[in-house]
């Protein structure tokens, strides 16, 4: 039998309620909330990366964004590349700080549970919407 933290139990039970919330949202259709979220997978699936930096970057992007997580820390990213079923990278802090140097990632204002915890940077949301962006 698998053992769950705490965070991530708590973190399947927010996305179960939000997804119960959006099911019964009476704007169904118009509302970003009523329509069905995103996997981290699919997610990945529609940018082009070549990089574990530019990987790690657009989990990031996806916590920010789909799962609307205000800042991410390390087990964040983790659980997201677990989430997508993708090996992490051997360094996780490495990637985090290439991304940082690139000015794609900065330090968020506040720890998050006791972690340091980053946000994504304007220039590393137009990064990852326009030049990692998969053509079709």
């Amino acid at each position: 039998m698998t053992t769950k933290t705490m965070e991530q139990r708590l973190s399947e039970l927010e996305a179960r309620i939000a997804k119960l919330e959006a099911g019964s949202s009476p704007s169904r259709g118009r509302s970003m909330t009523a329509q069905k979220k995103m996997s981290a997978k699919e997610f990945l699936m529609t940018k082009e990366f070549k990089t574990e930096t530019q990987k790690t970057l657009v989990l990031g992007y996806y916590l920010e964004h789909v799962e609307r997580i205000q800042s991410f820390n390390i087990d964040d990213l983790v659980s997201a590349f677990q989430a997508a079923k993708e090996r992490r990278p051997k360094n996780m802090n490495d990637a985090v700080n290439k991304n940082i140097i690139r000015g794609f990632l900065m330090e968020a204002a506040e720890k998050k549970d006791s972690k340091k915890a980053w946000v994504l940077t304007s220039t590393g949301e137009k990064y990852v919407e326009g030049e990692l962006k998969k053509i079709s």
